[in-house]
């Protein structure tokens, strides 16, 4: 749409009425003359408002207080939330009348109204209204200083009003009646607002999907990751489909964090946090159950269920089963407007950070004082003699010494990584780091932690006297065959897999958990995760180096030190690290020899990521990568018919199916009638638009992958096509 030019002499109301430009001075020049001149500045004049004050800014946004330069309608006071210099693109004002629209389709009084958006100087703005109050983020803050509890009751009613408008978010339809099929993304404490007068709204649109919309516009539903992942629901985490139930996993996890006042899914880093999600570790909800109401932590144990089938369906009941726990409406919003006037009142706050800062600096200031004088009284004979200065990494390179060797190996810190996590380097070789003498690297905590799991007491033993549980050559058995094989007995143990080629010897380990992929050690070096992400693209070899020198000095994780170091993104470590894992086991479906045996019940000694994901992905990885990247080489003519295999009854069981890919699910429901269909059939159906909320488009590559990965599961037959792992004929 191309936004008319808007006179400034109109009255505000009419600004808010239509999506147009306006004229006026840009805000941060305002500021700059007011500063400039040695005082504070005043409202600023912008298009049709007068800015008063910015209340928030954000990675690409920034927040606000407005009145109107003329009149009190819409309101006498409102927020205009503008995009940063930065920010601005030829389609940042499509982005913000997008959310502008999304807001005004939803007409509920939980929901924050939005009075229109506009152009000021080529500058897009949003007009939303103004909340007096503060958000649950801050709310929660409050309290954790303070030490005081949101009653359950409270936090109830608060969570019930936001169901409220979560129910109305989902169900908006646009001018001609069509489902608008909005998820919001993005339901965190910090868009949930409570106001003085006791009044719960749900704001910010700006990540919200809107599937009807967005194909009205020829753009496809967006699946991809938003919001702030602490309140994620795992669905979205694990880069599966989701749907408006994701956002209900959102408002159940604030709940949990207003009962219990500390975030449900415990951790220590990001990646902890995103794992505990994946897997609905509630464990500081679990352990608080006894202290809430009867009943009240099985509804919310049930709202968080990993499986989205098992959670409440809608807004609707999930507020029904909450409804005994609470507050009458008089009450409840008596009570909530008593705790946001105390939570907007900083200044004890303020004072006790005040007194907490200044007795930190005097400590510390008392500690180098001492530091810097630990002998001054003592004969100088008798003073200790100074340290030893600790020389720079950049100077001093680790020295490696093997065992049984006496050759000295001089690498980068990086290299010394690399060594390690590949297996060139053992429990019993040496290391010299900065000067120091001869360790094992066993006994340093720093690098141990990185040595591969082949070399713990578990793995180590395994070759000891014994038979294995299962063997086979690649040679006369394809891996698809032997991962489906695990995956159908649902098998925990280890599969050791092993060749020699040019390169020389190369093994992988793979670790399973009741037929789930648990964790995957390679001895390649490329397929290390820092490799992985520079391939992906997601880092550079620069950031790469630096992290690993971090980590030979301080130790810690590859992937916490990626995301403390700014590299990357904590959801683009979690899906590497994913990905990787499906990854390394794929590549094996394209080896042609080499020998696999498996040992039942045995596991590795400590997994800091378990990948806890389906066979059945890296079998699809597997056949895309053993018929370089043509699956559909693999099948047998467009006329061959697909026909249930000797396990098509157990693939109508949900357990059987499991986490599978949506392409592989949908397989067993092409055979279950009586009707036959042909490859070429089955192919256009499997890619054929499902047509439902958060479902993603399938390809034909990935369609083609799906029905050979289902032979092999034994869910369907049709005449053999090559074996897997050898040129297509």
């Amino acid at each position: 749409m191309c936004p008319a030019t808007v006179s400034s002499e109109k009255p505000a109301s009419e600004h808010f009425a239509s999506f147009g430009a306006a004229e006026g001075l840009p805000y941060n020049a305002a500021v700059s003359r007011a500063q400039a001149g040695g005082g504070e500045a005043r409202p600023t004049p912008f298009g049709p408002f007068l800015l008063e004050r910015r209340i928030a800014v954000g990675g690409s946004a920034e927040v606000f207080l407005a009145r109107p330069r003329s009149g009190e309608l819409p309101a006498p006071r409102l927020v205009v939330k503008r995009l940063v210099s930065s920010a601005r693109q030829s389609a940042d004002f499509d982005v913000l009348e997008r959310e502008a629209r999304l807001h005004q389709a939803v007409t509920h009084p939980n929901v924050v109204r939005v009075f229109g958006a506009g152009l000021v100087n080529q500058e897009p703005y949003i007009a939303m209204e103004y909340v007096d109050g503060v958000d649950v983020y801050r709310l929660l803050r409050r309290c954790e200083a303070e030490r005081r509890e949101i009653p359950p009751g409270l936090a109830v009613h608060i969570a019930r009003r936001v169901a409220a408008a979560l129910g109305s978010v989902h169900e908006a339809k646009d001018e001609s009646g069509e489902a608008l099929n909005i998820v919001h993304r993005d339901i965190t404490p910090s868009n949930i607002y409570l106001s003085v007068a006791g009044e719960v709204k749900v704001g910010d649109f700006g990540i919200a999907r809107a599937s009807q919309a967005e194909r009205s516009q020829r753009r496809q539903p967006s699946g991809g990751l938003k919001g702030k992942f602490g309140y994620l629901a795992p669905e979205q985490v694990a880069g599966e489909p989701f749907d408006w139930r994701a956002d209900l996993f959102s408002l159940s996890a604030v709940l949990g964090e207003m009962l219990i006042g500390q975030r449900i899914f415990p951790g220590s880093g990001q990646l902890a946090v995103l794992l505990a999600i994946r897997d609905v570790n509630i464990r500081p909800l679990r352990q608080a159950a006894g202290g809430l109401p009867g009943g009240l932590f099985e509804v919310c144990e049930k709202a968080l269920s990993r499986n989205p089938e098992d959670r409440y369906q809608s807004a609707e009941q999930l507020s029904d089963a909450l409804a005994p726990f609470d507050l009458p409406e008089h009450r409840g919003r008596g009570m909530l407007g008593e705790w946001v006037v105390w939570a907007r009142d900083s200044s004890r706050l303020v004072r006790r950070l005040e007194g907490r800062i200044r007795d930190s600096v005097q400590r510390l200031r008392a500690v180098r004082l001492a530091a810097a004088t630990p002998s001054a009284g003592l004969p100088k004979a008798r003073r200790p003699p100074a340290p030893k200065p600790v020389p720079a990494a950049a100077e001093v390179m680790p020295r490696v010494r093997r065992k049984g060797k006496p050759d000295v190996e001089t690498v980068a810190f990086a290299t010394l990584l690399e060594m390690l996590a590949t297996g060139e380097l053992g429990r019993n070789d040496e290391v010299a780091l900065l000067d120091d003498e001869f360790q094992q690297i066993g006994e340093i905590e720093e690098l141990a932690r990185h040595l591969l799991p082949s070399t713990s007491a578990t793995t180590s033993t395994l070759y000891e006297p014994g038979v294995p549980d299962y063997q086979a050559k690649l040679d006369d058995t394809p891996m698809l065959e032997i991962l489906a094989r695990m995956r159908r007995g649902r098998e925990s143990g280890a599969v050791f897999v092993e060749r020699r080629d040019a390169k020389g010897p190369r093994r992988k380990e793979i670790y399973l958990d009741r037929g789930r992929l648990l964790h995957v050690a390679s001895s390649e070096r490329n397929e290390l995760l820092g490799e992985y992400l520079v391939r992906r693209g997601a880092l550079t070899r620069q950031h790469l180096d630096a992290a690993l020198g971090i980590l030979a000095l301080e130790g810690g994780r590859l992937g916490d030190t990626l995301i403390s170091m700014g590299a990357v993104d904590a959801m683009d470590v979690f899906r590497a690290i994913r990905d990787q894992g499906r990854d390394r086991v794929a590549a094996l479906c394209s080896w042609r020899s080499g020998s696999v045996t498996f040992y039942r019940g045995n596991r590795p000694n400590h997994v800091e990521f378990p990948l806890d994901l389906d066979l059945a992905s890296p079998m699809m990885a597997g056949v895309i990568v053993a018929s370089r990247g043509a699956p559909s080489a693999w099948l047998p003519t467009d006329e061959a018919r697909v026909e249930p295999g000797p396990r098509a009854y157990a693939a109508m069981d949900a357990a059987e199916r499991g986490t599978a890919p949506v392409s592989l699910q949908l397989v067993p429901d092409l055979v279950k009638g009586p009707d036959r269909v042909t490859v070429v059939q089955a192919l256009a159906l499997l890619t054929k638009p499902q047509g439902g909320r958060g479902v993603r488009a399938i390809s034909q590559k990935e369609a083609a992958a799906a029905l050979i990965a289902a032979r092999a599961l034994g869910w369907v037959v049709f005449p053999d096509p090559p074996i897997i792992g050898r040129a297509p004929v």
